[in-house]
């Protein structure tokens, strides 16, 4: 269109600018509104930094007022880096829930027969002989002689106890030599595994031999007395399509 010389023409043509809205630090504070309260407390109080003190500058001019209160000089140089401050971390330290030995659930007992879930031996079916004390692991066996596990460590987390149950007796005080450091191993070097052609087979210990079958006689001694219930140790646990593990009475 031909400029006319008419400004109201040009001005309706134009499109308007929408003033520009500022967001509300209050919404902004609203999105970590729940991070704030979840932290709150829970990081290092900074240390106060008293204010620093007020300088009175005289002002030449009869109209400057003779004097002025200013702030003093900051520093001319600065660190290069940024001074670290320690991240805030919501996980406890590893020392104390090292320290912290779970629970033992109510439908565990000595003597309970339980299906393990995970690891090497999942589906079979063991007996519990004790918690250990400083892991909270549990210390089973299957017997060996009867479905082939062993004396080892399982977690809580990973077994079903069912409501079988083998009378442990006196079994107690043959069981205080086994605690964590029985079952610990001696870890390798990092290099020797790298330039070893073939690594040989790991020899069993024959003391923790002679421990297995003084356990797994006492075992067979009790499990004989019930019925069928060295058949239901070997007997391998499955589930069949719409069998529901959670609607089922062990």
């Amino acid at each position: 269109a031909r400029f006319t010389g008419d400004h109201s023409q040009t001005s309706s043509s134009r499109p308007t600018k929408r003033p520009a809205v500022m967001r509300s630090t209050s919404v902004l504070a609203g999105r970590y509104r729940r991070w704030n309260s979840a932290v709150k407390g829970a990081r290092t109080k900074d240390v106060k930094v008293d204010a620093p003190a007020l300088k009175v500058k005289q002002v030449a001019g009869a109209k400057n007022g003779g004097k002025r209160t200013v702030l003093p000089a900051g520093a001319k140089y600065y660190p290069a880096d940024d001074e670290k401050k320690p991240k805030y971390v919501r996980v406890k330290a590893k020392a104390l829930t090292s320290l912290v030995v779970p629970k033992l659930r109510s439908s565990i007992t000595p003597g309970t027969v339980m299906i393990l879930l995970s690891g090497r031996f999942r589906g079979k079916r063991v007996v519990f002989l004790k918690q250990l004390e400083k892991s909270g692991l549990l210390l089973v066996s299957g017997p060996f002689k009867v479905n082939g596990v062993p004396l080892r460590r399982v977690n809580q987390a990973y077994v079903i106890a069912t409501s079988t149950k083998v009378e442990m007796g006196d079994m107690s005080k043959d069981l205080t030599k086994f605690d964590d450091a029985y079952f610990a191993r001696t870890k390798a070097k990092k290099g020797d595994e790298f330039f070893a052609e073939k690594a040989a087979k790991a020899e069993i210990d024959p003391k923790r031999v002679a421990d297995q079958k003084a356990v797994d006689d006492k075992l067979m001694a009790k499990i004989s007395a019930k019925p069928l219930l060295k058949e239901y140790l070997t007997a391998h646990f499955s589930l069949s399509k719409g069998e529901l593990p959670h609607e089922m009475k062990f």
